[in-house]
């Protein structure tokens, strides 16, 4: 059964969207069977892996909202292994439809329920907010990353998503875990970032990834070519990073690192 990992985090410009297609297009790379599901109505990781979410047919919102299947939601990716369930502006009224609607912290959960054992991992690009659709994508995960970005409000919020992950667990999903926390946008010339570095270790200790992902000018240009960074420039720090951090979640769940899968053309 594949593993469902949810990248939250309530503050935006945190680096939610890139983790979610550089990490899920890395695990494709490495031969992982790979979903991204686009739980956020901006729609930045469906139009970063090249598609137009204005000619979204089917998306979550369908599946969450109407029922639909989410088999006939997903698309597939220029790359290798990584498909994606999209998303569209519609998701924004998504919250507001479900509030009348019975188990409706659960709608996400029994979308992906059915398609759980086709994929190794699926992966959740959560909207930058608590609200019902990332308390769905946490109920239906197995685990969360939490990217923070390496600048001086880093710490701001992320209690409060903590404690909103300790409520999850206690009255929703009692085997949520934490994957782990990765520090984004950090600027090797800056010392505020090395010193947020060593204050989010000091106090996540074990928590904190060991990857760290650097400020790059590749992995801010791939977006808008519709490509992961491993596809856009696999030379670049970004791609090496990221492709790092997709190791390390391997061998932190004892998954072997598999062949790797042959670059699509562009």
């Amino acid at each position: 059964m594949g593993k469902v990992i949810a990248i939250a985090n309530q503050k935006g410009g945190v680096g939610k969207t890139t983790t979610a297609i550089n990490l899920a297009a890395s695990l494709a790379h490495l031969g992982y069977q790979t979903l991204v599901i686009d739980a956020d109505p901006q729609a930045n990781s469906t139009s970063g892996l090249g598609l137009n979410p204005r000619e979204v047919e089917n998306s979550i919102y369908e599946c969450m909202v109407d029922g639909v299947d989410i088999q006939g939601a997903i698309m597939p990716s220029q790359v290798p292994n990584l498909y994606i369930v999209p998303s569209h502006i519609d998701l924004v009224g998504a919250e507001v439809e479900m509030i009348n609607l019975a188990e409706r912290e659960v709608k996400m959960r029994q979308a992906i329920e059915p398609i759980r054992n086709s994929y190794d991992f699926i992966l959740i690009d959560c909207s930058p907010s608590l609200g019902l659709i990332t308390v769905n994508a946490l109920t239906a995960a197995d685990s969360v990353v939490v990217p923070v970005q390496c600048e001086y409000f880093a710490l701001e919020g992320l209690g409060k998503l903590l404690n909103t992950i300790k409520i999850i667990q206690a009255r929703l999903n009692t085997a949520l875990q934490i994957e782990g926390i990765l520090l984004t946008m950090h600027d090797l010339r800056v010392r505020l970032s090395n010193q947020v570095i060593e204050d989010v270790k000091q106090h996540f200790k074990e928590m904190v990834f060991d990857t760290v992902i650097p400020r790059n000018v590749r992995l801010s240009e791939s977006p808008s070519f519709g490509l992961p960074v491993i596809m856009y420039d696999p030379a670049s720090k970004g791609a090496e990073s990221y492709l790092a951090l997709a190791k390390e979640i391997l061998e932190k769940n004892q998954l072997p690192l598999k062949a790797k899968s042959p670059k699509a053309q562009k």
